[in-house]
This record gives structure tokens, sequence and C-alpha cells, in this order.
């Protein structure tokens, strides 16, 4: 058994344990958990004796860790699955292991079989992924076959089957009558595994106690009732019914109401007196996880807030239009559309009424001196010599005379000259 009496951790101004008295027994699988920061990980270094408490102390099988004899035979953890020489191979690691608490050399083989790492037990460990290296740091917290086991995130890097295989095995050496202590963030694991709880917030004690009872006791169970959702009369009339009753009601997104202070058959006898129909009625029970952050909400240090990206959107270029905002856009089920197409050719730019400056591309008025049709001035021009002869334009659709774009009215040129002379200055055009 571990036991814990008034432990305190203090790092200069900061306390990272406060006063923590718990007791974790034998036969069950006991569930450590906290938000990060809390102590947790402080705290199972002051059972296994590789940090001091400022004050308090804690006790295994009512010894201090570093007084067990022989306490790697006693005693197994996990506490930083990458607390591995890189170099040495899986098997003589643990051999080492094994050397230095007088274990057999039989045994090691037999953890490797046990997590499964049989079959690369002559790799180095350095080439292990998460999982594998999670997977031997197991079989090292098994080697001497201890009665106390400790775990800091055991799943931590696991695929489904590592997690389905840690929790069997969880439950197995408690059915033995071991003790084991299990660090976790996953509360749908914890759920499962774990018996007891055991949660600090901030470095105090929060909950001591079964996992049925920190449920009940930090979550309000509730009904789930539907009418007919072509009578929206009934459900009014149903509010109304079990409101005199003494129940409470909220309404659901989806049109169900969420009905607590009436257990399910008084519900039931409710809606019958009232001449209700009911399509669902059904009991909710909170999850581990709902109970778990329903407490702790106040012992977190660490809360994110809304990314505003403030400072990373680039500023439009002079004279440009933010982006239209399209219909439908970012809804389930939405993809972009076809770009448009004008006369076989993608994007074709816009027709200009009689007497109006021929348009640009994205339907703009273009640039003085763009090339009549539609295609902008090559802005590289004035690179080229000027006597350099243009490029001739695509063959387009003859236009009537009538449509020719007008020149510009603050210059008239003559209708021999060139729209715009690439070689003179900006100002001189």
């Amino acid at each position: 058994m571990i036991e814990a009496v008034g432990l305190t951790k203090r790092y200069g101004d900061k306390t990272a344990v406060y006063n923590l008295s718990f007791q974790v027994r034998p036969g069950a699988v006991t569930g450590f958990l906290g938000p990060n920061g809390s102590g947790k990980s402080t705290t199972m270094r002051m059972i296994l004796g590789l940090d001091n408490p400022t004050s308090g102390h804690v006790t295994i099988g009512g010894h201090p860790y570093r007084r067990l004899p022989n306490a790697a035979r006693q005693v197994g953890a996990l506490l930083d699955a990458k607390a591995v020489h890189g170099g040495r191979a899986a098997r003589n690691h643990l051999l080492s292991l094994a050397q230095l608490s007088g274990i057999p050399a039989r045994r090691v083989d037999e953890v490797l079989g046990v997590v499964g790492l049989q079959d690369v037990a002559k790799r180095r460990s350095k080439g292990f992924s998460l999982g594998m290296g999670q997977r031997l740091g197991i079989a090292a917290a098994l080697l001497g076959d201890p009665q106390v086991l400790l775990f800091d995130e055991p799943v931590n890097g696991l695929d489904p089957e590592g997690i389905h295989w840690v929790r069997n095995l969880m439950k197995a050496l408690a059915a033995e009558g071991r003790t084991v202590f299990v660090s976790s963030h996953l509360m749908s694991e914890m759920a499962l595994t774990a018996d007891h709880l055991i949660v600090i917030g901030r470095g105090q004690l929060l909950a001591d106690m079964s996992v049925t009872d920190f449920i009940s006791a930090n979550s309000a169970d509730f009904a789930r009732v539907r009418t007919p959702d072509t009578e929206p009369q009934l459900r009014e009339k149903l509010t109304s019914a079990l409101t005199e009753a003494g129940g409470h009601v909220l309404p659901e997104p989806d049109g169900a109401l969420r009905v607590t202070g009436l257990a399910l058959p008084r519900i039931s006898d409710v809606a019958h007196d009232a001449d209700v129909r009911l399509w669902e009625l059904s009991p909710h029970q909170a999850s581990l996880e709902e109970a778990y952050m329903r407490m702790t909400q106040g012992a977190v240090d660490y809360r994110s807030t809304a990314d505003r990206k403030a400072g990373l959107q680039q500023p439009l270029p002079p004279g440009a239009q933010p982006p239209m905002q399209v219909p439908g856009q970012g809804q389930p089920g939405w993809y972009a559309p076809p770009p448009p197409q004008q006369g076989g050719q993608l994007f074709a730019a816009p027709q200009s009424a009689p007497g109006q400056a021929p348009a640009g591309p994205y339907g703009a008025p273009a640039a003085p001196g763009a090339v009549p049709g539609g295609q902008p001035a090559n802005p590289y021009a004035a690179q080229r010599a000027p006597q350099a002869p243009a490029v001739a334009p695509v063959a387009q659709t003859p236009q009537p005379p009538a449509a020719a774009p007008a020149p510009p009215a603050a210059a008239p040129a003559p209708a021999s000259a060139p729209a715009s002379d690439p070689t003179k200055p900006e100002d001189a055009r």
C-alpha cells in the first residue's frame, strides 16, 4: 500500500504539492487524475524517492522507498519511457537492470514476451517508436515481479490494440492483489480501467473516491424526452405538465427536452396523464470526462483563447477589393464551383459598354495604356527597346466599330499614335 501524509513540495516560490494525503490500496486500479501542472508527476517522484518532500512523508508498505530492501523487486515504475540508453538493444537494457537487482536472465525473456517485443529484442532502442518505447518501459516495471506498480501515462503513443492490452494488464495485476497506481489524461480509458480515483488540482486533493461516486457527485443526471416533431403544441403541453409536477425542463437544440428532478417512471406517468405521445424517453448519465471537467474547471492553469489571427492577414494591394463571401461556403457539403467559361476561355474578360474604358480581367476598369480587347499592358515593357515589334494579339471575334474603347479623355492621342509610350517616364504619360 502507498500512503502519503501531509505531502508538500516547494520549488523556490512555487508550491507544486501542498498538504496532500491519500492511500493507494492493493487489489484495485487507482487512477491519478489532474490538469497539467497539478503536481501528479512531482507526487510520483516523491513516492519513488527521486524528489525529497519539503514537508510530510510518503511510504510504500510502511517504509520510505529508499529504505526498502532491494526496492526493484518490490516496486516497479514507468515515469519516463525515454529513460533508456539509445545505443542499447532492448534485451540488453532489461538485462542490465536485471543484473543490478539480482533478477535471473530468463525473466528478461519472459517480460519481453509479455509486452510483445520478443521479435525486436536485439534492436537498439533509439529506433523504437513511441509506442514501442512505452512497451519497453512497462517491461522494465514488470521485471522484478513487484507488488506495487506506478505508471505515468502508460498508454501514451500506443495503438488501440496496445491500449486494450494495457487496460487488461492493469486489471489482471490488480486482481492478483497488487497495488496499481496509474496517472493518465485519457478520461474514457480511466473510466474503463480504474476502480478508484484520486484527483488533485494545483497540488491539492480534490477527490478520493470510487469512479461511480465521483461521477454521481460531480454531475447531474437527466432524462431526455422527445415528442412528435410534427406537433409542437404537444411539447409545450408536456413542458407545462412536467413543470407543475416539480421537474425542471430545458429545451435541447434538436427539439428534445432535458428534464431533471423527476424519475423516468414519473415522467412517463405525467405524459400519460397529459395525453402526450412520446417518441423518446431515455436516461442520461454523465461520463467521467464530464464529471472531471466540472470538478477541475477552477484548477486549470493553462487555458486556450480564440485565435483572432491578429496581424496574420496580408494587407490588400492598393485598389484591390476584398474577396466576396460565397453563399454556403464553409457549410458541410459545400464545394467550390467550376470557373466560369466564356467563348471556351477560362476567366474571359467581360466586354465593355460603348464609350467606357476596357474592363480588366476581374471587372474593374483597366489601367490607361492597356491593350484594347481587355489585355493589360506588359508591366515589363520598359525593358524592351522602343523599336521592338509588339507581339501579335490572339485572334478574337471582330467587334463593331462603335464598341471600340475610347481613348483617355485627359490626353487624346492621334489615331495613329499608340495608347502609351513605355519609354517615357510615368509623369510624362
